[in-house]
């Protein structure tokens, strides 16, 4: 296997724990979370595009339905901030925004 020396390693461990430790997150948040770190090379609060389908893809979502439900919940839950793009080469635009779990007062 090859090994990946990725500079935002750090990154990606800190927003991958705040996913781990989040119990309202199941195995399709966690899967398409971690397809937005890929697109996203897991910097914060940099913008990225990133097309539905390629996000379907890497995350192995076969749905249409639950891919929606799943960045829907992402985004209420505050993990990334989301603006839709309508260009078919473009790609959404995709901010990562978590930091930490939310506290119980913000779920």
């Amino acid at each position: 296997m090859k090994r990946l020396d990725h500079p935002s390693t750090a990154v990606d461990m800190a927003l991958l724990e705040a996913v781990k430790s989040d119990d309202r997150l199941n195995a399709y948040h966690i899967s398409l979370y971690t397809a937005l770190l890929y697109y996203g090379k897991g910097i914060r609060q940099i913008p990225f595009h990133a097309s539905r389908r390629k996000l379907m893809g890497f995350s192995r979502i076969k749905s249409g339905a639950t891919y929606h439900k799943c960045l829907r919940e992402l985004i209420s839950y505050g993990y990334l901030d989301y603006h839709p793009s309508f260009h078919p080469q473009q790609g959404s635009r995709i901010v990562l925004t978590a930091t930490t779990v939310p506290s119980d007062d913000d779920r």
